[in-house]
């Protein structure tokens, strides 16, 4: 799962939100110097990334692209998904997503301070660029992957892969789905805890 699906699967507690949506950038146990609702989104993005990685359906998806993009196809696969997620939106919030994705850029500038380094260089461009709600469309699907593409040096294609996005549209999706109930379960269950 990509931004998207990790913010929303964070529920509504603004700093598990934050840690999970920080926690590629904090490895290991330094996730520890955080603030323990900062600490508990990084470790709900971790569990989130191993159910996927493991999930049968994930794996479909990963197997369709896995011959033109190797090891960049769990990477795609991701975005694939949020775009299913920003496209279906209305079935998992009752926010409008524009409403949601303003509010948690609102959430990444009030927290500025707490964000690694990486984070906060990226983050501005991200809210200027708009990069959660233009995964909604086709057309800023494939304006990521270009950017991704740019971003290994054009080594990996990745900006070719919104054919086969269209290509097994509905299969991507269905896979998608089945990946999305599962990681709401374990959310739910997590954020019990």
């Amino acid at each position: 799962m990509n931004y998207l699906a990790h913010i929303l699967l964070s529920g509504t507690n603004p700093d598990v939100i934050i840690g999970n949506f920080i926690a590629d950038s904090i490895k290991g146990s330094k996730y520890n110097s955080y603030p323990v609702e900062i600490q508990k989104g990084i470790l709900l993005h971790r569990q989130i990334d191993t159910i996927t990685d493991a999930h049968p359906a994930f794996r479909k998806s990963t197997k369709r692209l896995h011959k033109n993009y190797g090891h960049y196809s769990g990477i795609i696969v991701d975005i694939f998904y949020d775009h299913f997620l920003a496209k279906n939106w209305s079935d998992y919030s009752d926010i409008p997503l524009d409403a949601y994705i303003q509010t948690f850029y609102k959430l990444l500038r009030d927290n500025f301070d707490i964000l690694p380094a990486n984070i906060q260089k990226m983050a501005p461009v991200m809210i200027e660029g708009n990069w959660l709600l233009i995964y909604a469309e086709l057309e800023g699907i494939d304006r990521v992957l270009a950017g991704m593409n740019r971003r290994t040096k054009n080594r990996s294609g990745m900006d070719k892969a919104g054919q086969e996005l269209k290509e097994f549209y509905t299969l991507f999706e269905a896979d998608f789905k089945l990946v999305m109930k599962d990681l709401q379960t374990l959310s739910d269950n997590f954020l019990v805890d």
